[in-house]
């Protein structure tokens, strides 16, 4: 094949007259030039392992500090009070033998410069872990900011003028703290009181005083224990046990999808969108090894955020086990795995060294439009696999995939930076029936055809006949938000940066020397033949029994929302409370993910929306109360989300706390009914937001139709729905909502509509009293923008 010969760098043959050495040029200067980047990165990341190592302070401030001590000892002085005549008397004798005493000296006035240096570093560095362990500030109001939270921000404004690398934060960032028992479980009773009857929650209470009574106090030790030695107590635990020993389906129950803009589609030609799609993609790869990524922070304010989870975006792959499965990371791969009509392909994106242009890309993704050759005898659905049962999936590959043919082109993909799907079909608000394209749109994403995606993939690219994209994340690696600001650079960098000819075409030139995709070759036996089938059926299934959907609420967004002196977050928590209980007849348990990236390697905690706040205004609205009251109701369940959002981000949340108690006493062997009975309570709403953290790639203003529709993910529970919602911009809200056909109970379309009815009624109610409320004193709001 021509990318076999390509690839050769020498050939020789033996003749009677001796040995026959061909070499290929060409081919050598590739490796040369490889060579030549392998090192430029080796020396990029060694530069910046230095740079964030010293952060706060810089390489060059020791020059200052060398500079200050050599000066200060010409003007015979002494600032080491007797420590470098110490040092001077402990060097190396060879140092006495060829330098002059006062040669020596200055070695030990360096010696010491730098001892001083990286003294002044560690303090550094403890300073801005105290500041940034300190979180009152979140919980203050407008106009009542204590003098201690006014030091805080004038030291935080200090710390942060320096910029700084994507990880610079890391090591200075706090740990997740262990919250004392008898919180938890104070706050957990709490949550469950209007979801229980008197006698319920009664033996609810006497189980959890069991618990902390005998059981519970031992637990905390361990964990305890964990958290002193652990970088983070939770998220190894989290990662292992919630995600990857899951021995059921990923498609659906845990991967999650992002969808493209709602009103645009920058190209319709589908080789040219793959094309600016994989190379925007593929710059913000170097920008993540380069650590030039900005760290995340909380939004409005200086205050980072973790960014561990962005160390295993690429080139990761979930590998399936028996017992549980394993997240693989490789070194920067140079190909991406491009799925298209039944056949898997194998594009090399760099060559000789060279990220190829976006237009070299697309012509590569037209070559396998192109390509009419047929699939590989079991080829076509090879990726159900990866959709169904993992224990049969392990099975298969630990006994075809481990050899040959099998196995290199499975490396193929999994080694590969991401995966692309070319679909043959066209998605997108179109046609005469826009709402429902969404919704098959968001299924298309969410499952596809069940064979045509690679799930285990960190996340898959899918680029439709008409333009549209879209991507499936693997959930184990990294939670929605770090994939969301992977996605709003690819979209924006897609538009606005890299662009399109007049033609839909993209731009720059071709070298027609590139040789083609390299098809992957498969030997497919009966055996796996057969449990493709039947994990096809399985996935078929579980994609078949989804029901969702989206839906763009353009009513008012969150700017009306703010008028009102209210969260927008908390007003669609609660207005999902009362969609809820108008669509059920009653509450439930409800989740919705926090963040605890604020502390090192934090992932997620859980916020009960459900309070016994929020019930009682969703009752009182429903009972006919007066306005008035119900007014007064809304505020304090919107303070009440509020505080509990609030905890939850610092680390005084409930969910994670009980998580890894259970691990615990399963590794010591030991049963609680208190525990037992907690970790079974069914979510029967869970709900998520789609954080947007780059709106200035975007410019709305001048760009006001390219607007992201955000994404969602299956239902948690069987009998239950799954809501994600993206607040775009000042008066867009854009919903998805998922359910299961098999439950009588639940049904998609219904929910976003009592969801719809649920925010205009209770606009409605502020609307009356928002003259008053905005003249009120204090708010509801945190106070990150007033401070920071």
């Amino acid at each position: 094949m021509a990318e076999a010969h390509q690839a050769v760098a020498f050939q020789f043959t033996i003749t009677p007259e001796g040995i026959d050495l061909q070499l290929s040029y060409q081919a050598l200067n590739q490796i040369y030039l490889s060579g030549v980047r392998s090192w430029k990165k080796r020396v990029s990341r060694m530069k910046n392992r230095v740079i964030k190592g010293v952060y706060p302070a810089s390489p060059s401030s020791w020059l200052f500090v060398a500079i200050g001590i050599l000066a200060t000892m010409y003007m015979q002085s002494d600032p080491s009070m007797g420590l470098i005549a110490k040092i001077q008397q402990h060097l190396p004798l060879s140092l006495h033998v060829s330098l002059s005493s006062q040669g020596q000296t200055m070695v030990s006035a360096l010696v010491f410069s730098t001892l001083l240096w990286l003294s002044l570093i560690l303090a550094l560095r403890f300073c801005l872990k105290l500041l940034l362990s300190y979180h009152h500030w979140m919980f203050e109001q407008h106009g009542r900011v204590s003098n201690t939270t006014k030091v805080w921000v004038t030291l935080m404004r200090l710390f942060s003028r320096k910029k700084p690398l994507l990880y610079s934060y890391q090591t200075s960032l706090p740990h997740l703290p262990v919250p004392a028992i008898q919180d938890t479980l104070s706050r957990y009773l709490e949550s469950v009181r209007p979801l229980l009857t008197d006698s319920e929650f009664q033996q609810m209470t006497t189980l959890a005083n069991e618990f902390e009574s005998t059981l519970g106090h031992r637990l905390q030790r361990y964990l305890k224990l964990k958290a002193l030695w652990a970088t983070n107590y939770v998220s190894d635990w989290w990662e292992e046990y919630v995600y990857l020993r899951s021995r059921g389906p990923i498609m659906v129950n845990s991967n999650y999808y992002g969808m493209d803009f709602l009103y645009v589609t920058p190209t319709s030609v589908q080789a040219a969108r793959a094309g600016n799609t994989i190379t925007a993609l593929m710059l913000y790869r170097r920008k993540v090894n380069r650590e030039e990524l900005t760290p995340s922070r909380v939004p409005g304010t200086v205050i980072p955020l973790c960014a561990a989870q962005c160390e295993r975006m690429f080139n990761t792959t979930r590998t399936p086990g028996v017992e549980t499965d394993v997240l693989q990371h490789w070194q920067d791969s140079e190909f991406v795995a491009v799925y298209h009509g039944g056949r898997y392909f194998r594009l090399w994106v760099y060559r000789a060294g060279r990220l190829l242009s976006p237009r070299e890309i697309e012509y590569q993704i037209q070559r396998i439009l192109d390509d009419s050759s047929p699939p590989f005898p079991g080829e076509e659905k090879l990726g159900a696999l990866t959709a169904g049962e993992r224990i049969p999936w392990a099975q298969m590959r630990q006994q075809f995939f481990r050899s040959g043919l099998n196995k290199k082109s499975l490396d193929a993909i999994e080694k590969a930076a991401f995966f692309i799907t070319l679909d043959d079909e066209e998605q997108g608000m179109k046609g005469d029936d826009p709402a429902g394209n969404l919704d098959r749109y968001a299924k298309s994403l969410l499952h596809g055809k069940c064979y045509d995606r690679w799930f285990d993939k960190s996340f898959s690219i899918v680029i439709y006949k008409n333009g549209k994209s879209g991507l499936n994340a693997e959930h184990s690696w990294a939670d929605a938000p770090t994939v969301a600001h992977l996605w709003e650079y690819t979209l924006a960098t897609d538009a606005f940066q890299l662009g399109y000819t007049e033609e839909g075409h993209c731009k720059g030139e071709v070298d027609l020397s590139l040789p083609p995709p390299q098809r992957l070759v498969w030997e497919i036996s009966p055996e796996v033949q057969a449990q493709v089938c039947s994990s096809l059926v399985v996935a078929q299934a579980l994609a078949d029994d989804v029901d969702c959907h989206v839906f763009p609420f353009r009513d008012f967004g969150k700017g009306c929302i703010k008028k009102c002196r209210i969260s927008p977050d908390a007003f669609i928590q609660i207005s999902l409370q009362l969609a809820y209980y108008r669509d059920r007849g009653g509450f439930c348990l409800t989740y919705e993910a926090s963040m605890t990236r604020l502390f090192r390697e934090g992932r997620t905690e859980t916020v009960r929306s459900c309070s016994k706040d929020s019930c009682a205004f969703v009752r009182a609205l429903e009972s006919g109360q007066t306005e008035e009251e119900c007014r007064r109701l809304f505020r304090l369940a919107s303070e009440k989300h509020q505080n509990l959002y609030r905890m939850a981000m610092t680390g005084a949340g409930i969910d994670r706390h009980l998580f890894c108690l259970y691990v615990v006493s399963k590794y010591l062997g030991v049963d609680s009914p208190f525990l037992h009975k907690v970790l079974s309570e069914p979510w029967r709403l869970s709900t998520s937001q789609t954080p947007v953290q780059q709106l200035e790639l975007f410019d709305l203003k001048n760009n006001p139709d390219y607007i992201s529709l955000g994404g969602g993910f299956g239902p948690v529970a069987d009998d239950g729905y799954g809501v994600s919602y993206i607040i775009v911009g000042e008066d867009l809200i854009n919903f998805h909502v998922s359910s299961k056909h098999s439950c009588s109970q639940t049904d998609s379309h219904r929910f976003g509509a009592q969801i719809q009815k649920a925010l205009l009624d209770i606009m409605v109610l502020l609307s009356a009293d928002a003259k008053s409320s905005s003249s009120s004193k204090g708010s509801n709001q945190p106070q990150s923008k007033k401070l920071l």
